[in-house]
This record gives C-alpha cells, sequence and structure tokens, in this order.
C-alpha cells in the first residue's frame, strides 16, 4: 500500500451546506486507491450532516449499556433507542436492522439506520463483514450516495478487538457486496451502483488504526 497519507481538514457535507448549520470541520483522512472512495472522520455519529448515519448495537439486554456516542445519540433522540431497544421490540440480533427518521431538532443525520451485532459476549469481528454487506445494501435500497457509518463497539461496550479488526471485516463486506452489484448491472438485473462514497467514523485516538484495517481490506481486495 502507499504510504500512510496526511491528515487534512474536510469540506462541509452536502447536508452542512444545505443547512447552514456546519459547525467545527471535523479532521479527516482519505483512504488512497479505493474502488468507492473512502475517508475516516473523526466524528461521533451524533453529529454528522449526512442523508444516512449507520450505527450498531448489540443485543437488547440490559447488561449491554451505553457509553460515548451512543449515549450522545440517544440523547439527541430523547430515549428513542432505550424506547424501542428490548427482547419484545428491537432485539439487536446479529443482521437486524430498523431505520429511524429523526424528528426536527434532534439528531442532524436526515435517517439513521441500527444494525443489530447480536450477543456481545460471542462477539468477533467476522460478523463486521455481514455488517458491510447490509450497510452497502441499505444504502443502495435508499438511494444514499454518500453514507457514513460508525461501528459503535466500544461504545457499546466490547473493547477486546481493535478498531483496525473492526474496519476490516467491515470495507471486506462492503465491497463483496459491490462487487455483487456490480455483476446485477453488468446482467442488466441492476440500475447500477449508487454509493459515491463512504465515511467512516473514529475516535480521534482510533483514526490511525481504523485507517491500517480499511488498507489491509483494501489490499486483500485488489489481489482477488
Amino acid at each position: 500500500m502507499a504510504s500512510l497519507p496526511c491528515v487534512i481538514e474536510s469540506s462541509p457535507t452536502e447536508a452542512q451546506t444545505v443547512s447552514g448549520s456546519a459547525h467545527s470541520t471535523p479532521t479527516e483522512i482519505q483512504i488512497p486507491n479505493a474502488p468507492i472512495a473512502t475517508r475516516v472522520l473523526v466524528q461521533s455519529p451524533a453529529e454528522t450532516y449526512t442523508d444516512l448515519q449507520i450505527i450498531c448495537l448489540f443485543q437488547s439486554v440490559p447488561e449491554n449499556a451505553f457509553h460515548g456516542s451512543l449515549v450522545e445519540t440517544n440523547g439527541q433522540l430523547k430515549g428513542l433507542l432505550d424506547k424501542i431497544r428490548s427482547p419484545a421490540l428491537f432485539r439487536g440480533e446479529l443482521g437486524e436492522t430498523i431505520l429511524i427518521v429523526p424528528p426536527p431538532g434532534s439528531l442532524p443525520a436526515r435517517k439513521l439506520l441500527v444494525i443489530g451485532l447480536g450477543d456481545s459476549q460471542t462477539f468477533t469481528p467476522q460478523r463486521l463483514d455481514l455488517v458491510g454487506s447490509i450497510a452497502y445494501n441499505e444504502s443502495t435500497r435508499l438511494g444514499v450516495a454518500h453514507p457514513f457509518f460508525a461501528p459503535t463497539l466500544l461504545d457499546g461496550g466490547v473493547s477486546r478487538y481493535s478498531t483496525a479488526e473492526a474496519s476490516e471485516k467491515f470495507i471486506t463486506g462492503f465491497l463483496r457486496a459491490a462487487r455483487t452489484e456490480n455483476i446485477l448491472e453488468a446482467a442488466g438485473a441492476s440500475k447500477g451502483p449508487v454509493i459515491q462514497d463512504l465515511a467512516y467514523l473514529a475516535g480521534p485516538t482510533h483514526a490511525t488504526d481504523t485507517q491500517r484495517g480499511i488498507e489491509k481490506a483494501l489490499t486483500a481486495a485488489i489481489s482477488k
């Protein structure tokens, strides 16, 4: 892979420009040589101005408490995540999804897609491969060209894996879904790719490690 790119400042997203609500510009790292333009964005999912913010939640049991950005997101939504997160409603099972349209004055994202991660005690980063393909396919179905993704593993209480392991598996699944979409398009069975770029969110102390995982996934994808 190419040497690590320098850290640069991002420009406001389209949603920020339209709304005029852009705050301080978050730091980003551009990932070179990606088949779908990809950047690591140092920002909380509770703060993003985007058409689609994607987050993950572990199984809906009391032991899986919210931390960090998940507390912020739930607070912005006035406790809505707590209200739907139960075994009788959104269970948080692996691959389960729910789409939320944040009410005015809550999250700045226009839509919030939640993807279940299953049991936190048996979690491994391999599950992010499935999450990556779901994120790609759901973004395509919704017609979103610029999705934002935050794994929210640490904020879900799981810290035994590196952010590089998580980002590598997510990008592997994301690109697998993209290759499938290209085959469908070539066969005349799809209108073609919708997604133009991906923003992968990370905390300031994990951005470089997240970058390494993404680049590792890209290296593997190129060799196939």
